[in-house]
């Protein structure tokens, strides 16, 4: 295992100090090589310190122009601080330069819709969930995304399969519970607000839900 692998090794169980000083040291003996800049600004990133891994990967860019992860690094930085066009334009720098991870389309897509503009989140999300079909949170939010855009029949299959993934995601039984609403199916949304409390007791909306499903019912 070299320096870099056994640095993110550090990372994963959370050993900054000990991933700060292999990574330093990868710098200082390949000064030229712009993974080492990327891989010190991740963990950098990690420690929420962004002032310092916005350098890093900005120095990864001068080595290499081409290094889609530094730009992928960029636009975590500015998601975090809610610089939204900031971190589009550095996601869609790395998906122009080959990056096809799940993540970066994942990360662009909800960098569109923090700024409200679901209709153009919607292929990013898309191509995400097709790159990581079993990523419960990726297939949630492209679904989100299909029904705050009135696909809603496109929607409920995709909240389906999350539920596959994870039977108490209560987002999911929440938004189940509306389409069914909207579908004149009242049990069934009763059914879905009521699994969406029982995973997530204080869930405010799924208890409105419940509310609006039990008058139909009484009616």
């Amino acid at each position: 295992m070299d320096k870099n692998q056994q640095a993110i090794q550090y990372m994963k169980e959370n050993k900054w100090e000990e991933a700060a000083k292999l990574f330093n040291e990868v710098i200082e003996e390949q000064p030229d090589d712009p993974i080492g800049f990327v891989n010190f600004g991740n963990l950098l990133l990690h420690m929420k310190d962004y002032p310092h891994a916005e350098r890093f990967f900005k120095r990864a860019v001068e080595l290499d122009a081409h290094a889609a992860t530094a730009y992928y690094g960029l636009g975590n930085i500015y998601f975090e601080q809610s610089l939204y066009p900031k971190a589009q334009e550095n996601f869609q720098q790395a998906i122009d330069l080959g990056l096809e991870e799940s993540d970066v389309y994942f990360m662009l897509g909800m960098t569109f819709q923090m700024q409200e503009h679901d209709k153009l989140a919607l292929p990013y999300l898309l191509r995400a969930s097709e790159l990581a079909p079993e990523d419960e949170e990726v297939l949630f939010q492209y679904g989100l995304a299909l029904a705050q855009t009135d696909h809603v029949s496109d929607a409920e299959p995709v909240f389906r399969q999350v539920l596959k993934i994870n039977s108490q995601h209560p987002d999911a039984h929440y938004n189940l519970g509306v389409i069914a609403l909207l579908g004149g199916e009242p049990d069934e949304a009763l059914r879905h607000f009521e699994e969406a409390l029982q995973a997530q007791p204080e869930h405010v909306l799924a208890t409105n839900g419940k509310k609006n499903a039990e008058k139909l019912l009484n009616e």
